[in-house]
Formats: structure tokens, sequence, C-alpha cells
């Protein structure tokens, strides 16, 4: 078997090759993507088993393909976790190289999950979607700029047809004029596109069970029960709660030592398209349920608002996991969920035998 630890960068990649049959070891740099490429397919063409390590890495999509069409077994590890594991502080892409491979070889390298091909390409349309709505976001905020100037106030009734009409109806000066009609083509644009890429996703969660058993929670919607059972892949992989919430970067940022502890913000690790479907999920929830809302209103009252919605959205998180792992739905939750503290429920869960 060969075994490969990769320092991979945009434009090249440095590797450290040993053979364990016969002992060889070989340190190379090799261009992208030409010299690579030409470099792994004479190893398959060989037939010689190959497994690769390397840190997950954005740019490195090209790179997974090509292994996968190879056959060869690719491991890709958490960074942080291989950068703590180093021992030296001289730090150069041989010596990360040498790094990942010597991991490798003591079994102590620190393999991640990794998601497959097509939720990874479903990824892309939750992303795609939700940057159109931001570029339209801004897009209507200038409008809204330009019609403040000019003494219209009346906030969304403005993208209706009266609205608008009076909005076209300014006579502005010409380059203000031009920034106006420009921006009104771009949003006549971007809501067809957006409209499409929304009844896409509607489409794509027909054949997720697992996101339909979500949307079933109050104020959860096609967007955020997808995301949700995308990003997570499989719910065995956490214990508890706790691990999700830590996953989506959900909990505070913690520096303690002895007696003192101190807590920060939350982390903001795992994916930001997640967390921002949460915050605004959980506030659909807040007025949707009466103790919701009075456990938001309590927050607020003693961390303030934007603690207060953080932790309503933790809490959505938490719950729609325990929905995913024991594959209930929002009335099955309610039945057979935490009853910590109510008479009869000593031990907190109900027992789900009926």
């Amino acid at each position: 078997m060969i075994i490969i630890g990769v320092d991979f960068h945009p434009e090249f990649q440095q590797i450290a090759l040993l053979n364990t049959t016969t002992g060889e070891v070989e340190e190379k740099r090799l261009a992208h993507p030409d010299e690579a490429e030409k470099y792994y397919r004479a190893l398959a063409s060989a037939g010689e088993t190959v497994r690769i390590g390397m840190e997950a890495s954005g740019h490195g999509r090209w790179f997974e393909r090509l292994v996968a069409e190879l056959q060869f077994d690719l491991w890709i590890g958490d960074a942080a976790e291989i950068r703590a594991k180093r021992g030296r502080k001289q730090k150069t892409d041989r010596q990360d190289a040498q790094h990942i491979l010597k991991l490798m070889l003591k079994d102590d390298f620190p393999k991640i999950w990794v998601p497959n091909w097509e939720n990874r390409d479903l990824r892309q349309l939750l992303w795609h979607r939700h940057r159109m709505v931001q570029a339209r976001t801004r897009v209507m905020n200038q409008l809204q700029a330009v019609a403040l100037n000019e003494g219209l106030h009346c906030k969304k009734k403005l993208w209706r047809e009266r609205g608008r009409q009076q909005l076209e109806s300014f006579a502005l000066a010409p380059w203000a004029s031009r920034r106006r009609r420009d921006l009104l083509d771009l949003l006549d644009r971007l809501n067809p596109s957006i409209a499409e890429l929304t009844q896409a996703i509607e489409r794509e969660v027909e054949n997720y069970p697992a996101a339909q058993r979500l949307r079933t929670h109050p104020g959860v919607g096609v967007l955020t029960s997808l995301a949700f059972v995308l990003i997570l892949g499989d719910a065995e992989r956490f214990r508890c709660g706790k691990q999700v919430a830590s996953y989506l970067g959900l909990v505070p940022l913690e520096d303690s030592s002895g007696n003192r502890r101190r807590l920060g913000h939350i982390t903001k690790q795992g994916s930001s398209i997640v967390r921002f479907l949460l915050v605004e999920a959980a506030q659909v929830t807040v007025r949707s349920l009466p103790e919701w809302r009075s456990k938001y209103f309590h927050l607020v009252l003693r961390r303030g608002r934007k603690i207060a919605k953080v932790a309503m959205a933790r809490r959505l998180a938490v719950q729609l996991f325990w929905m995913m792992r024991k594959e209930w739905n929002y009335e099955q939750l309610k039945k057979f969920g935490s009853h910590a503290g109510q008479p009869g429920n000593r031990h907190g869960v109900q027992s789900n035998t009926e």
C-alpha cells in the first residue's frame, strides 16, 4: 500500500509518500492541476493501493473528484486538530505533509464526516438562493432610500403596484434616474429567479422524509428543514443536543481556568446559513407557541433581545435534532420528548412503547 500525506494549496500540493511494501519514501511538489493529475493517474495505472490524507479545504473539489475516479482511499481531516497535534513550532509545507503522513501511520489522523456529492450539490442550491435573496434585499433597501429621499414613506407598500408607480413617477436628476431604472430592472430579474429556486427546493424536500418530518414543527419551513438535514447528515454522529449546538456554532466561547469561568459570544463555527435560518425560524416559533413566547420574553428581560434570539435558535436546533434522530414528527416529540419535573416522570423521559 502507498500512503500519502498531502499539504494542499490552491496552486500546488506538497506530498510525503511512503510505500509500506518496499519502505520507499518520497517527497514531491505537484503543480495543479495537470502535474498532480498525471502523477496520480500513473499510480493508478501501476495497480497500487493508495490512501491519501489531507486537511479539509474549500478549494479541492476537483482533486476529490479525481481521487474518487481513481478509486483511491481519501481521508479528510479536521485542520484544527491536525494543527493542535504538531509538536514543533517550525512550519513549512514539507513538514506539514510529513506531519499528516505520520498521523496516518500512527492511526491518529482526525478524520471527519464528508457529505456525498448529491448532498454538496443541494447545498449549492440553498446557498445560491440565499445569496440571491441577499442581493434582492440590498436592491430593495436602495430603492427604499430613493423613495424616502423623495418624501415617499410606505415601507412594504412600495412593492405593490401603486407604490411602484409612485416610485417611477418621481422626476429625478439624470444619474439618479438611471440608478432607479437599473435597480428596478435588477429587482424584476431577481424575483423570478428566486421563485424558481424556491420551487426547486420544495421539490427536493419531497425526496427527504426527514425534512418533511421537521416541517411539522411550528416555524420550520422547507428551507430550514432541508438545510438542517443536509448539514447534519447522519444524526447518529451526535450523542446529544449539546454536540449539535456546538457543531452549528450556537454555544458560547469559553476561556475558563481555576475558579474563574469566562464565557464570550457564540463560536459561530459550522454552517452560517443554518444558523441564520434557525434564528429566523425560531422567531416564527416564538410567535406561534405560547410556551416559547413566555421563555423568549423571560430571556429578553434577563439577557437582552440578541442573546434571547440565539438561545431560542439553539433550543429549536436541539428539538429538530431529536426529531431527526428518533424519526419523530412534532406531535410525537411532544408526546415522547422530555418531561423532566412532571409528576410520574422521575426519569425525565417517557417510554416510546405504545
